[in-house]
């Protein structure tokens, strides 16, 4: 299902993790078309450098930085305090921000699974639902969702991450459609693979299970943010960047359940092998 989208030139748009990865690609990328980038990430250092190249190669452009910790119950409403007292209305929100960890679940910290949780779901949830009422007054707006493929199957070692993107796919398709009359587009971004920080970032410390997918299914951050962004001004409920990728991902689809569990047992024995062995 897809819809246009009215959002016009000269937008405000709000980017969170947008230090770095996707989320700084987000930036670099609408700021040509953007009147205002309103970045929110945990590393001021790189909001700053970020915001001095933003600004340097457009010149018009408003830039504002604002550092929270989304793993913070907090820092939505702080945030959204300050949104409201710089006046800015967000007609563009990228929920960009999230965290995975890849590991089985009995082994898990937890304050790690409860980061994703809030950050995955959690922030993305209230931001969406703060900012939301107001595209709808004005007739006009955007939100991408930045969920995974991940989400379309259960997967073991990556179980709660897995889950938490499959939140974000099923919010985005049911939010898709109650909002389609009022001229706001929800898009959930799909990505497979993509060389960011993410996977050193899941991997835990001294973990002999590394993240490593298959070579040939990555994408580059420039073409997962391009077709992200065309996908949304085409109204797309769902874009998954990268020709490989959405084949597989159509590929998964088709099959039942209990098919998609016999090929993870297998892939999961498989895996317990070369774990020992390394």
């Amino acid at each position: 299902m897809s819809y246009s989208t009215s959002l016009s030139a000269g937008y405000t748009a709000l980017i969170t993790g947008a230090s770095a990865g996707l989320g700084a690609e987000f930036a670099r990328q609408m700021a040509p078309e953007a009147g205002t980038l309103v970045l929110v990430a945990r590393r001021l250092e790189r909001l700053d450098v970020l915001k001095e190249e933003l600004t340097l190669t457009n010149p018009k452009l408003r830039v504002f930085t604002f550092v929270h910790d989304l793993n913070d119950p907090a820092a939505v409403e702080v945030l959204l305090a300050e949104l409201k007292t710089k006046e800015l209305a967000v007609d563009f929100l990228v929920n960009n921000a999230g965290l995975g960890d890849l590991g089985t679940f009995e082994t898990s910290e937890w304050s790690r699974v409860q980061s994703m949780l809030r950050v995955n779901m959690e922030a993305l949830t209230a931001l969406t639902h703060a900012l939301l009422p107001g595209m709808i007054q004005r007739k006009s707006g955007a939100v991408l969702n930045v969920a995974s493929t991940a989400g379309f199957l259960p997967l073991p070692t990556f179980a709660v991450y897995a889950a938490t993107k499959a939140y974000v796919n099923s919010f985005t398709e049911a939010l898709a459609i109650e909002v389609r009359p009022h001229g706001v587009t929800i898009t959930a971004l799909c990505p497979g693979p993509v060389a960011t920080e993410f996977g050193d970032v899941a991997t835990r410390a001294n973990s002999g299970r590394k993240f490593g997918p298959v070579k040939a299914l990555y994408v580059s951050a420039e073409q997962v943010v391009r077709e992200a962004l065309r996908g949304v001004k085409k109204g797309k409920v769902r874009v998954i960047p990268g020709l490989q990728v959405r084949l597989g991902a159509l590929f998964l689809e088709l099959f039942p359940t209990p098919v998609k569990r016999l090929f993870l047992n297998m892939a999961g024995r498989i895996n317990a092998k070369s774990t020992q062995t390394a």
